[in-house]
């Protein structure tokens, strides 16, 4: 497995528990949120500042647009983004601490990774770049999960970048993950806001490009195309920035952070099958 992956093996855990963590939902209500999904797009957007939702949809790809403009912009009305800011920093950490994560660890961990995040290439990287310029905490917990955060971004626009130079939408690559087995379809349309009409037309989009069967499988093709994407994922994260860590230092990164990783894995708030395909339990 390409260092990069293995890397995300045990940065996307940690950063994770802001969506699943049992206090996320409440969080967001808490500071005026009208529910999850406002408080996840608010959560997530806040380093951008007060964007719209037309930026989020291109940015964050693969939601429904209508699912995205009904929380955008009325979120920074309900609370402003260095509000959301502080309330997702917080339940993240809280989420953290709750499982057990050892700060002498998360220090450990730091060391490594602030210099890599904060000199990695922000070309066409806009969550990264945004989530870059915040303020490192000086808790060790928190400033881990403000670095795992800004490490998955980049590495999710660095994806993002993959699809779109192949001509690849947002819901394309989501019928394509879906074809690959990694998901239920019926899941993905949940949790993306698309109806089955728009989920069809997609299908029928790629199965004329050959790669998908009829019954909704990959084909070869489409399988041969959407391992090259990742390998070209893998690739534009370790040239963006993660080849000055190296490998010996991916190798420390997950050695240092495997006990956080497990025990936020052991605490059941990652769901197993879950939107960010991560392999259940698995670190580097």
């Amino acid at each position: 497995m390409h260092p990069a992956r293995r890397l995300w093996t045990a940065l996307e855990p940690l950063h994770g528990v802001v969506y699943f963590a049992p206090g996320v939902r409440d969080a967001g209500i808490k500071i005026g949120m009208r529910g999850f999904w406002m408080t996840y797009f608010a959560f997530r957007a806040a380093p951008l500042g007060p964007v719209g939702a037309g930026a989020v949809v291109a940015m964050f790809a693969g939601f429904e647009p209508g699912m995205v403009f009904k929380a955008l912009p009325d979120a920074w009305a309900r609370a402003d983004t260095t509000t959301c800011l502080a309330a997702r920093s917080e339940v993240s950490v809280a989420a953290l601490r709750e499982a057990g994560v050892d700060e002498t660890a998360c220090a450990e961990a730091v060391d490594l990774l602030r210099p890599v995040a904060g000199s990695a290439d922000p070309t066409g990287r806009p969550l990264y770049a945004a989530n870059a310029s915040l303020p490192m905490p000086e808790d060790p917990v928190a400033a881990l999960w403000q670095l795992a955060t800004t490490m998955r971004e980049h590495r999710g626009d660095g994806h993002v970048d993959a699809l779109v130079s192949q001509g690849v939408t947002g819901l394309e690559a989501l019928v394509l993950q879906v074809g690959a087995g990694k998901f239920p379809a019926e899941l993905m349309r949940s949790v993306r806001g698309w109806s089955v009409e728009d989920w069809d037309v997609a299908a029928g989009a790629l199965r004329s490009r050959g790669m998908l069967e009829r019954d909704g499988r990959l084909s070869r093709w489409g399988r041969e195309f959407l391992d090259a994407v990742e390998e070209r994922t893998d690739e534009r994260a370790w040239t963006g920035g993660l080849s000055t860590l190296g490998e010996d230092g991916v190798e420390k990164v997950i050695a240092t952070l495997r006990p956080a990783v497990t025990s936020v894995w052991r605490s059941g708030m990652l769901p197993e099958v879950n939107p960010t395909g991560l392999p259940p339990g698995r670190v580097g």
